[in-house]
């Protein structure tokens, strides 16, 4: 079989699967492929048992990436080549309940100061001040931006879910001396190309890898210590426990996440024991990065 991969997209797209899960499904696959150095369709139950157990026992894959692998190949072997295998049926990965690595004020300011060019600064300042998520930020538009209401409109965060966040009034101003920097028609943050001269009549966003590397180096820069996760801006977009914040950081709607980050300051446990923290932070003020 030499489509196995478009056959697997097929079925994941019918599925309603969004592209980043599509790539990870893929992903699993490849990576068993590889493994074995045969087709998927080639792979045995044997084999796939013992592919398993290599990468909990003798790689020590996170739970996390474990549960992401499972997934991946089950749907593949399930859904796109009909094996309703045994081993499907018993594979379980341990949940992980981490705290988050919380940044203060000052270590953010301090990141911040050692951030190089002024794209990249304006970039990671609207991600932290906003609370966005990496590829929220990358694809915003100019038309995103409401300065009379103070407003961004988020199109297709995570669950491909819209949704409003406060512009404090800093960060309009720092968005608006980068758009001056450009002048995109369209896009905020738009691929500036190897010139540096292109952002104008760019058609794509700035890379993502662009953005992670001027963090990581900014971090070090900065002699930042604690540990983040592969997507340093997940974690950098979480206020530290003196920022006076309007919203719960996004995506913490449930009350299980919300607890977690009760753990990390006094701040987070005010807002996680608030009946409605959307309302609660409709009456906050809005403060500068």
């Amino acid at each position: 079989m030499t489509d196995w991969y478009q056959r697997s997209i097929n079925a994941l797209q019918l599925n309603g699967k969004g592209e980043r899960t599509q790539e990870a499904y893929t992903r699993a696959v490849r990576m068993l492929s590889t493994f074995h150095s045969k087709t998927p369709d080639e792979i045995t139950e044997p084999e796939l048992e013992a592919y398993f157990l290599r990468r909990r026992n003798v790689d020590h894959w996170s739970p996390n990436t474990m549960r992401s692998c499972y997934c991946g190949i089950r749907f593949f072997f399930v859904h796109v080549l009909q094996r309703h295998w045994h081993l499907f049926d018993i594979l379980r990965a341990k949940s992980e309940a981490r705290l988050p690595a919380i940044l203060s004020c000052e270590e953010v300011r301090a990141i911040l100061r050692c951030v190089r060019t002024p794209r990249n600064h304006a970039f990671l300042s609207t991600v932290y001040a906003c609370g966005l998520r990496l590829q929220e930020a990358q694809y915003l538009e100019v038309s995103d931006i409401d300065s009379q209401r103070l407003m961004i409109h988020v199109h297709r965060g995570k669950g491909a879910k819209d949704r409003f966040v406060p512009l404090p009034r800093a960060t309009l101003t720092i968005l608006r001396a980068h758009w001056r920097s450009h002048r995109h028609p369209r896009l905020l943050f738009p691929a500036c190309g190897r010139n540096g001269r292109a952002a104008a009549t760019a058609t794509t966003p700035m890379a993502k890898s662009s953005v992670q590397g001027a963090l990581r180096h900014a971090k070090r820069a900065a002699g930042i210590t604690k540990q983040w996760e592969s997507d340093l801006t997940e974690r950098f977009r979480f206020r530290g426990p003196e920022r006076r914040q309007r919203r719960p950081p996004s995506g913490l709607t449930r009350a299980f996440s919300l607890g977690r980050y009760a753990q990390g300051t006094p701040k987070a446990r005010a807002v996680a024991r608030s009946e409605s923290p959307m309302a609660r932070s409709s009456k906050a003020s809005v403060t500068s990065t």
